[in-house]
């Protein structure tokens, strides 16, 4: 492994994340908050210091390329060092203890959006936006943004635009892959745009259009009040953040073809189509169910049941009333819609619609093989064959969840949390969603969980966001040995 070429490369994302901490402490200094000042400067110093000692010992020279074992080691390393990065305004400005701001920094980055603050609303509007932030940066893709605004990673950089990417394919619009990630970039920026301004329309102010906007899109959750959405009691602002919440949970690579070949491409998704039918399909249930148990209106239930539907679905998170309260069977689906997430190549978290197509697909295809030992197979979605290895990949991943879920709860109850919330935790954590059932709650998050169960939250999180093969694959004793295989 070219070590010299992954410090400097590094060492760039340590710096882009010293810059992505400027509008917050621009924020700061127009609100004369001295506080705030003092602990951005102090972050932004500390990110200065990474890169001056990554530069140090690394360095770019123009016959570097990326290779499979390089691209892995920036892309762990680097969300790794960008969310303690991230921790540090937490712990300077004095809101939060090393652990918990920690947790709240890659719970950011991740998109998972489950705080350990108690009440957000005593938090500077500093503090606020940075975790907003945090969402935004972390929802399209640290290296993804990182590749879209600053210099090439070499002809290797498709080794890390796929180690980063969600999903059971890695989706490429265009030749070059620093075009594609502006590609991609230009979209999320567009949206993010868009909704700021339809949820100042709705009547939020602009300080709060704007977190929400960003935390939407990104799918993360963060908000600036302890009830999250539920605080505004606002029905327009509820459907305007169902539909993109939903739009967030589309593939930004769909949007890109879209922008090129008209709309069409969105409605002969066949991934997205089945996404907003589980959508439909869950919320009439839901409402049905609150009608029936709750004896809720109609129109409440089905305003309530649609957005809840589209937060957790999409694993963004917002509340805007307490779902933990309602009948099993609609807390069941919502479970469900928790683990299912969104689709590949959105900034939503899950295990990813594509994937329950394919394990569909290939169930039916081994049983009709079973009939007829003789005939070939073949697995397609789109339109298009799908490889054995793609298919075989999703179902390794739903594997992995599987056991990730049961390994994170064991430890929770190994860490005195009941079966049932250890369950809700774990799967509301490997989906990135935040919010769960009983000690997580609605709108608790992570403020509840004992220590070691908050440093496994950290890891699971961390798993959860780069899709678990890429962070084991770093953890494993051969990625360091001197092997040709790589």
């Amino acid at each position: 492994m070219n070590k010299r070429l992954v410090s400097a490369l590094l060492g760039y994302l340590t710096l882009f994340s010293g810059a992505a901490m400027f509008p917050p402490l621009i924020l700061a200094a127009v609100n004369g908050d001295s506080a705030s000042v003092a602990a951005f400067l102090l972050s932004m110093f500390m990110c200065l210091a990474a890169t001056f000692e990554l530069e140090r010992f690394g360095g770019v020279k123009g016959k570097d390329n990326l290779g499979g074992r390089e691209a892995i080691a920036i892309t762990v390393l680097g969300w790794a060092l960008v969310s303690l990065l991230g921790m540090v305004p937490y712990f300077a400005g004095g809101w939060l203890n090393p652990l918990d701001s920690i947790v709240e920094s890659v719970s950011g980055f991740s998109g998972t959006g489950a705080t350990v603050f108690n009440d957000v609303e005593i938090l500077p509007q500093p503090i606020l936006l940075w975790r907003s932030l945090s969402n935004w940066v972390g929802g399209l893709g640290i290296i993804v943004i990182f590749m879209a605004i600053l210099p090439q990673f070499g002809r290797g950089a498709m080794y890390i635009f796929r180690a980063e990417a969600t999903g059971p394919t890695s989706d490429r619009q265009m030749p070059r892959i620093r075009d594609n990630a502006k590609a991609l970039f230009l979209v999320y920026v567009t949206l993010t745009v868009i909704c700021s301004i339809v949820y100042f329309l709705c009547g939020l102010t602009p300080f709060a259009a704007i977190n929400h906007a960003m935390t939407t899109i990104a799918t993360g959750g963060y908000g600036i009040f302890n009830g999250t959405v539920g605080e505004y009691g606002n029905a327009w602002l509820e459907m305007c953040m169902s539909f993109f919440m939903i739009l967030s949970s589309g593939s930004f690579a769909m949007y890109v073809v879209a922008a090129r070949k008209g709309g069409r491409v969105i409605l002969r998704n066949t991934e997205f189509r089945v996404y907003l039918t589980i959508v439909a399909v869950v919320s009439t249930v839901i409402t049905i169910d609150l009608i029936v148990e709750q004896d809720v209106g109609i129109l409440d239930s089905m305003r309530t049941a649609i957005f809840h539907v589209a937060s957790l679905s999409s694993t963004t998170g917002f509340v805007a009333a307490d779902f933990d309260q309602w009948p099993p069977l609609s807390k069941g689906f919502l479970l469900m819609t928790m683990f299912l997430g969104g689709c590949a190549g959105s900034t939503a978290g899950g295990l990813k619609v594509a994937r329950i197509i394919l394990l569909f697909k290939m169930l039916i295809a081994i049983v009709k093989q079973k009939i007829h030992p003789q005939s070939v197979m073949q697995v397609k979605m789109n339109g298009q064959v799908v490889e054995d290895e793609v298919v075989y990949g999703a179902a390794r991943f739903f594997f992995a969840v599987v056991v990730m879920d049961i390994a994170f709860a064991f430890v929770m109850m190994f860490d005195g949390i009941d079966l049932v919330n250890s369950v809700s935790v774990s799967v509301s954590t490997m989906a990135s969603v935040g919010p769960g059932f009983g000690i997580e709650g609605a709108t608790s998050g992570y403020s509840l969980l004992p220590s070691m169960s908050k440093i496994f939250a950290c890891l699971f999180m961390f798993l959860s966001r780069l899709e678990i093969f890429v962070v084991l694959a770093l953890l494993s004793p051969s990625f360091w040995m001197k092997s040709r295989r790589w």
